[in-house]
């Protein structure tokens, strides 16, 4: 497992995003097989019960393609002799970490870069591959909106592109690790954070049902890696955890992208446009007194956190193998 993080992380640095979105290869390859097909059956004008039972029905082709894979999975490992390459292969299209990092860096370096020049905006490449991961419309966005996207994103990914499927296959294996990769896919491509149709609405529930307990591991690994962050508030990120207010539910980030605002002392999440400029009015996330007006500064120490967060989770997986190796 430590060795797939590894090669996420370096090959991902390398290469950057997939044609642009930074999400998981598994999400990726569902979303070119689906994504098409649940546009045409989300339709804003039919009743929320029948959006809810068309929602009901992709899930279940989703799920049942996403087991298929999982034994897929699991057959060429127990045939092939090289089987531990495979096993990496198979694992790393589960998660991602170092193309996200690419892309966050990609809009740091650019909004950086314009720090002289006020009317110099982020690069399109950066805004585009931010868009494409997060499935939002950001073209008009300005510096501020950017980074609040590329902020959230940090902690998303981080909860549902790594610590949530990495630890469904310790519990189950591939099937385990492949079944939530499908509901997390779904949650992505058609949730729209909780505010869309009734045609999410199963999969949202499925996919909270089996990500919370994941979810709140990660905040408690983002909030640990704020305790070593240059100018990160560790007391305010423990508040998140202490039923304060301004907190994100959980189809939009949860306990991750609170435990990142109130670390940070920020304001992020907000009213944004989904990929089609449909908007939703998402919640505003971090302390009372916390601004929204955020740069790329911000931004930076985001990346830092996100970035020992990761280390923080190698490192509770190696002594989870040293306890286990003992016993």
């Amino acid at each position: 497992m430590i060795m797939v993080i590894v090669v996420c992380a370096v090959v991902g640095m390398i290469t950057g995003p997939l044609l642009g979105n930074a999400n998981p290869l598994f999400w990726n390859v569902l979303g070119g097989v689906f994504g098409g097909f649940g546009d045409k059956l989300d339709r804003k004008k039919r009743h929320y019960a029948d959006l809810m039972f068309r929602g009901l029905i992709l899930a279940a082709l989703i799920l049942a393609l996403s087991a298929g894979i999982s034994i897929f999975y699991r057959e060429a490992i127990i045939f092939y002799p090289d089987y531990e390459i495979l096993r990496t292969l198979f694992l790393a299209t589960l998660l991602t970490a170092g193309s996200v990092w690419f892309v966050l860096l990609q809009l740091y370096f650019s909004m950086s870069k314009g720090i002289t020049d006020k009317k110099k905006k982020p690069s399109e490449t950066a805004t585009y591959s931010l868009a494409k991961t997060t499935g939002l419309t950001l073209t008009n966005s300005d510096e501020f909106g950017l980074t609040r996207a590329a902020m959230v994103l940090s902690a998303r990914s981080f909860d549902k592109g790594m610590v949530a499927p990495c630890l469904w296959y310790l519990i189950g294996g591939f099937p385990a690790a492949c079944i939530y990769a499908g509901l997390a896919m779904m949650n992505w491509r058609f949730g729209k954070n909780g505010l869309g149709s009734g045609f999410a609405a199963v999969p949202l529930a499925l996919e909270k049902l089996v990500g919370f307990i994941p979810s709140m591991l990660s905040a408690l690994f983002i909030t640990m890696a704020a305790s070593i962050t240059p100018t990160a508030k560790l007391h305010k990120g423990i508040a998140s955890w202490l039923g304060a207010k301004s907190r994100a539910p959980y189809e939009q980030g949860g306990f991750p992208v609170s435990a990142l605002a109130w670390a940070l002392n920020v304001s992020i999440g907000g009213p944004v446009k989904d990929n089609k400029g449909y908007p939703l009015k998402g919640e505003w996330v971090g302390p009372k007194d916390a601004t929204a007006q955020i740069n790329y500064k911000h931004l930076r120490r985001a990346i830092y956190i996100n970035v020992i967060a990761h280390f923080l989770f190698i490192a509770a997986l190696l002594g989870m193998y040293m306890w286990d190796s003992i016993l």
